[in-house]
């Protein structure tokens, strides 16, 4: 692609706080014309918005319930509608709801799965074919380290995690004949709002998980996301790029 950002648009779910957040503002910041999703924190999402465009950046937000496959695939063909392209899209609206599987209510089991797969479809399939159309367009996907190694207390956010690696990896190959790349990033601990719930033996033990001894920072997840939405290389596609400190190694 080429490294001219100014004309680029982009779409990024759950976009308000954490990781998305710095996504939007990475993105913002590289002069792409930015529209995020959020569900339920209009301030922060307002936060956002009023940061970056008072110093002149592109950015929007709008109001967008990633369980609701429909409702994100109507604001994906409005930016297209508004635009006439759609460059990047970030998938990365996610929700966790942990417990042991014995003791999981249903509405814990579809709050996670909903958010992570129903959103990813509905924002992806009118992505994809505006893409097709354009031979052109970048898809990074946000899943976790635990869709991977497994977590225990996670069946629901591991089962929705790994599910977003194998989309990555067959909508890979469908687009990539076309010129489009798709890729993951899989996160381990990052010091965002999801560890709020962490007491501190819990924050000691997962400290000590890491050999880096530290979490990681939102921007780190998002320097890398940027990375595969403007930077890398056109050949570097179906991957699930692991950042976690050196926790699964």
């Amino acid at each position: 692609m080429p490294t001219d950002t100014s004309q680029k648009v982009a779409i990024v779910t759950g976009g308000s706080r954490g990781i998305g957040r710095a996504v939007v503002e990475r993105l913002a910041r590289k002069g792409v014309d930015v529209t995020f999703t959020f569900v339920a924190n209009e301030g922060a999402a307002q936060e956002v918005t009023t940061d970056l465009c008072a110093n002149g950046f592109i950015v929007r937000a709008l109001r967008v319930d990633a369980r609701d496959a429909a409702a994100c695939k109507t604001m994906v063909e409005s930016v297209i509608a508004e635009h006439g392209r759609i460059d990047l899209l970030i998938n990365n609206a996610a929700v966790i709801a942990d417990k042991l599987l014995a003791m999981m209510a249903q509405q814990d089991w579809d709050k996670v799965v909903n958010t992570s797969l129903n959103g990813l479809f509905g924002t992806t399939q009118p992505t994809a074919r505006q893409m097709m159309r354009q031979r052109a367009g970048r898809i990074v996907n946000l899943t976790s380290v635990s869709g991977i190694v497994g977590v225990a207390g996670q069946t629901n956010y591991s089962a929705a995690k790994a599910g977003i690696i194998g989309f990555t990896r067959s909508l890979a190959k469908e687009l990539a004949p076309l010129g489009i790349c798709v890729n993951a990033v899989a996160p381990g601990f990052v010091d965002t709002e999801m560890l709020a719930g962490f007491s501190p033996e819990q924050r000691k033990a997962a400290l000590a998980s890491v050999p880096t001894h530290r979490f990681a920072r939102a921007d780190e997840i998002a320097n890398l996301v940027g990375y595969l939405a403007l930077e890398a290389p056109a050949y570097l596609t179906g991957q699930t790029l692991v950042i976690d400190g050196g926790l699964t190694a």
